[in-house]
């Protein structure tokens, strides 16, 4: 079941995007650290309505943001759709154990489906240069690669920005 985040859940969904950073890590991409993603940005989406959960039998598998903010990085960027109607996909992940079993789907899925329903014209996410992994998954998806932004604080590599017209 997918659904809205608590913010009791934070330790547990912390847990989960630690354990995502070590394994990233363990495979070379240095994508998540200590400064990402932090408790005080699941904070954030949680008061602003935008953190989703997959859960099954009470306890939390992964955690997927959609947001309608847009990040200041994103402004250069040569979106295929006007700003404004679209949604962000931020902090998409899956405790390591049960990566590989159609999670991330199931939750895009979701998200494509909830920014359609609510009238968004698009989708639009970054993903990390070295995470070839993320970029196969998105393209699959339909998303088209559109340029690059830069987060200082999780990497000099560059993050790639993805756009799926809904």
């Amino acid at each position: 079941m997918i659904r809205r985040a608590k913010i009791s859940e934070i330790p547990d969904i912390l847990t989960i995007t630690q354990a995502c950073a070590k394994k990233m890590q363990e495979n070379g991409i240095f994508q998540w650290n200590e400064h990402y993603p932090s408790k005080e940005a699941f904070i954030k989406d949680i008061e602003r309505d935008e953190l989703f959960v997959i859960a099954k039998n009470d306890g939390i598998q992964g955690t997927i943001v959609i947001s309608t903010l847009m990040d200041e990085e994103y402004k250069p960027i040569q979106w295929l759709t006007q700003n404004g109607n679209s949604t962000y996909i931020h902090r998409l992940s899956v405790h390591p154990d049960l990566q590989g079993k159609g999670l991330a789907q199931r939750m895009m899925d979701f998200a494509e489906n909830f920014s359609k329903e609510k009238g968004f014209i698009s989708v639009r996410l970054d993903t990390f240069s070295q995470n070839k992994r993320n970029q196969r998954f998105y393209e699959q998806r339909g998303y088209q690669k559109l340029g690059d932004i830069f987060f200082p604080k999780q990497s000099e590599h560059p993050f790639h920005c993805y756009e799926l017209v809904l």
